[in-house]
């Protein structure tokens, strides 16, 4: 169990990826906490899957607590959006009579939450632990801005290696092809047969190891003129 939130944040700041992140966080917040049922949710992907109890949609999104965090990223628990029969009446269930939810942003986007939930007849969430929360989320986006600027460097460095490995003029055929031109209209542009653009596109399938026009044109996307 994490002695102190300083635990926490070590384990957030040596992850190498948005996966190892989640997981770190899932096995350490759940017992600092003291909750029963937590989650991590990213924007477009599913919960982490982990073998621990997560916060169901409908405790997060369908509710004030939620809207609260959409709208202000800022987070919050269910004694301070309602009173407690409210919340009763919006999520009944006995392992969620307190939920506490916080944002996880990046560049001045919500993209993701981290939503914590206690049974009945635990404490409710207090100054404390929304504080704590506030403090690892702050920890938490910097990590994900982090980690999301590090991997468009490095597909940046890999579409540049990747067209320095092309001729000239396989880099303007590269571009009639992202135009979605046909071979022989490429042919044609370029004042060479059908034949050659085939055998320059399988020359540049080769080099940069794709199979498809989709693929070569997707791997040269920042040097092309898109």
């Amino acid at each position: 169990m994490p002695n102190s939130l300083q635990t926490v944040f070590q384990v957030i700041a040596q992850a190498r990826s948005e996966d190892e992140l989640k997981l770190a966080v899932m096995n350490t917040v759940g017992e600092y906490f003291g909750v029963q049922r937590w989650g991590v949710y990213l924007l477009d992907d599913s919960p982490v899957e982990v073998a621990v109890p997560s916060v169901p949609e409908i405790c997060i999104d369908s509710n004030p607590v939620g809207r609260y965090v959409v709208e202000r990223h800022a987070p919050t628990h269910e004694q301070l959006i309602l009173p407690s029969e409210d919340w009763k009446h919006i999520c009944p269930r006995d392992d969620h009579a307190h939920v506490m939810s916080g944002p996880i942003v990046c560049d001045g986007r919500l993209v993701g939450t981290l939503n914590l939930a206690r049974s009945d007849g635990s404490p409710a969430f207090d100054a404390n632990d929304l504080a704590d929360l506030s403090a690892l989320c702050l920890h938490l986006s910097s990590k994900i801005a982090t980690l999301r600027a590090s991997s468009k460097t490095s597909n940046k460095t890999s579409n540049s290696l990747s067209s320095s490995l092309l001729t000239p003029r396989e880099l303007e055929i590269a571009e009639l092809v992202a135009q979605g031109l046909t071979n022989a209209e490429i042919g044609e542009k370029l004042w060479i047969t059908q034949n050659s653009v085939k055998q320059a596109l399988k020359r540049m399938f080769r080099k940069l190891d794709v199979s498809a026009r989709a693929e070569l044109v997707a791997k040269l996307q920042d040097k092309l003129h898109l």
